[in-house]
């Protein structure tokens, strides 16, 4: 079996464990989940009902990424920071775009259910991950990741991350006593290491991925999981170990940000080809839908009752199910949609429905909306 660690960075090992555990699932070797086909199209139907109310017209969805949260609201932040940089040149308005979206990624772990965020001039309260996408939005608007704060906030410097604290982060993201925020050491932890990753700024990633007219997605996860692998706690990042299938991969948020760095380099004037190359992400709204629409039928109540590490058993095969069953869905949504891959690739279909079926059954069945398997997450997993 190949373990090397360049085969292991790739979507094709990805999708090629990720197919091991479905079919050892299939086969009923699993002691945690079995597949049930009227829950996939359960979960098929989810999704396109959340599609066709969000985006009557589904040539207007956009991608799965992190620009969406910084849009919260029905609000086009980036429009407002984009006029003060108006004297710029393309390229490097898509670094600045690029440094905004990758500490924002970084920050983009599970929050928590007691903290939210209250929006400076408009009042409004967010969330979870629009809560988080719009606190680091402000932050680097605020230039709070730039080495001058003053005279050229909207920028991330090496520099400045490298001495971040959890301090600054709880001020920028409002933590108090009664708005905790999990993960706090995590995050700050996380952007420390990426000014510490030899990069002078992470929109140096633009000039690594454009070497021509058009960019390969592939390529910009090559650059991410290159470039920013010393953050992660282990030499691997986000793989772990199977007892029959072995190692799976699956760099969820290597790929959430290499989704996010698609419209930086796009507004560049470059084309970026081959999204379907990336994989669906694996993570608690997406591997939600599937078990609260009865794709995945737990096999052991424990499952639902406590709370799990990354890489136990349990949670290695959801994550990899996850994978492989979002290309399944990818593909009857499209059928019903009358769409193909060009226009609609599984980026797509994250955003209009997948992410948004998962949160909206949470909702319905459990309080606070949460999850319903419990994963004890650092901040650099889910």
């Amino acid at each position: 079996m190949n373990d090397s660690l360049a085969y292991l960075r790739t979507p094709v090992a990805i999708r090629e464990r990720a197919a091991k555990v479905l079919k050892y699932v299939e086969d009923g070797q699993s002691q945690w989940f079995q597949l049930d086909a009227n829950g996939l199209e359960a979960a098929v139907q989810a999704t396109l009902a959340v599609t066709r109310e969000r985006f009557p017209n589904p040539a207007a969805i956009p991608f799965h990424s992190r620009w969406r949260h910084f849009e919260s609201g029905g609000r086009d932040r980036w429009s407002a920071l984009a006029e003060r940089l108006a004297h710029l040149p393309p390229e490097e308005i898509a670094r600045r775009r690029m440094d905004l979206a990758v500490v924002s990624v970084l920050l983009d772990a599970g929050a928590g259910a007691a903290w939210s965020y209250r929006e400076p001039g408009t009042d409004e309260t967010y969330a979870r991950s629009e809560g988080l996408g719009v606190a680091s939005f402000h932050m680097f608007a605020n230039g709070a990741f730039s080495r001058d704060a003053k005279g050229d906030p909207l920028r991330v410097d090496a520099e400045r991350l490298a001495q971040l604290t959890p301090m600054d982060i709880a001020m920028g993201f409002q933590v108090k006593a009664h708005n905790p925020l999990l993960g706090l050491e995590g995050r700050a932890e996380l952007l420390r290491k990426l000014g510490n990753v030899g990069l002078e700024r992470p929109g140096a990633l633009f000039d690594i991925v454009a070497t021509g007219g058009e960019v390969k997605a592939e390529s910009i996860l090559a650059a991410v999981l290159d470039k920013l692998s010393p953050i992660w706690p282990s030499p691997r990042g986000d793989v772990w170990e199977h007892p029959v299938v072995g190692l799976v991969p699956f760099h969820k948020l290597s790929q959430w940000m290499s989704y996010s760095l698609v419209e930086p380099i796009q507004g560049a004037g470059l084309e970026v080809v081959a999204l379907d190359a990336l994989t669906g992400l694996p993570e608690y709204r997406n591997g939600g839908l599937l078990v609260d629409a009865g794709a995945l039928r737990p096999k052991q109540r424990v499952l639902l009752e406590k709370a799990f590490a990354p890489g136990d058993e349990a949670i290695v095969e959801w994550r990899a199910l996850t994978v492989a069953l979002l290309d399944r869905i990818a593909e009857h949504v499209r059928l019903h949609l009358g769409m193909d891959a060009a226009r609609l690739p599984l980026v797509k279909v994250l955003e209009a429905g997948t992410w948004f079926a998962g949160r909206r059954l949470a909702a319905e069945r459990r309080p606070g909306g949460g999850p319903p398997i419990t994963v004890e997450s650092d901040g650099t997993v889910f």
